[in-house]
């Protein structure tokens, strides 16, 4: 669709920018690219020019990326946000955003083609591609070299590994730089319960819970986790609530 998307690039620093902007008008995709330095004058030029799209720095002076991609979903049609960063510590926060896309430092063009691509998919196919209910959240993930976006719905249980949590899903893990304590907490609204120390698990999923010689175990996919005392009684209150309420 040649010409389709009017888009902002933001970036405090100069020579990033104009890569991004350069890369962005070599897309024939793209009709038009306004370029901003910081959260001010991108606020300015989303108030006069239309836009559908924004690539947007994270780390910047003042308003930072984060906080103006907050601003912009208050916007009565917001548009489509892909970030683009040197760092991976924003991960967490994106996954609150809806995010289309996490694009890294330093940028190429293939890459940012496909950032084009799922922002194209996002506007002309609304529904299944906006991120309506809490399990829908897509999450930067790093495979093979390129930041994929993950749905948390496919995330069976999340492991603590340092200052890292891994999320196991039906297809394998992904490592992502954020602390287990942090997810247990943003994730409590989506149906994900702390069973112990290491372990955050999607409640739904739990298809046993099991007394053994070394305490308390769930059964999630014919793996068994921990369950650690302090999280025992509480769990299984959760488990009685959730079997009532499937048969009212």
């Amino acid at each position: 669709m040649p010409g389709f998307l009017r888009v902002l690039a933001v970036d405090d620093e100069p020579p990033a920018l104009d890569e991004l902007a350069f890369l962005l008008r070599a897309d024939s995709r793209i009709s038009r690219v306004h370029t901003a330095g910081d959260a001010t004058d991108a606020l300015r030029i989303l108030r006069d020019h239309e836009v559908e799209a924004v690539f947007l720095d994270i780390r910047m002076p003042g308003l930072d990326g984060l906080e103006l991609a907050r601003v912009l979903r208050r916007f009565a049609a917001p548009p489509a946000i892909v970030f683009v960063t040197a760092y991976d510590d924003g991960a967490v926060d994106a996954f609150d955003l809806g995010v289309v896309d996490y694009v890294r430092k330093p940028v190429r063009a293939d890459r940012l083609a496909e950032a084009v691509r799922r922002v194209l998919t996002r506007l002309l196919l609304p529904s299944p591609a906006a991120p309506a209910a809490p399990d829908d959240v897509s999450i930067p993930v790093e495979l093979g070299g390129v930041t994929k976006m993950l749905a948390r719905s496919t995330v069976r249980w999340v492991e603590a590994q340092g200052d890292y949590a891994r999320l196991h899903t039906t297809a394998g893990s992904h490592l992502v730089r954020v602390s287990l304590a942090t997810l247990a907490e943003r994730w409590a609204e989506a149906g994900f319960v702390r069973i112990h120390r290491s372990y955050v698990v999607q409640l739904k999923l739990i298809n046993e819970l099991r007394l053994t010689n070394n305490g308390y175990v769930v059964i999630i996919d014919n793996t068994e986790l921990p369950v650690s005392r302090r999280h025992t009684r509480d769990l299984k209150d959760r488990l009685v609530r959730a079997a009532k309420h499937h048969w009212r």
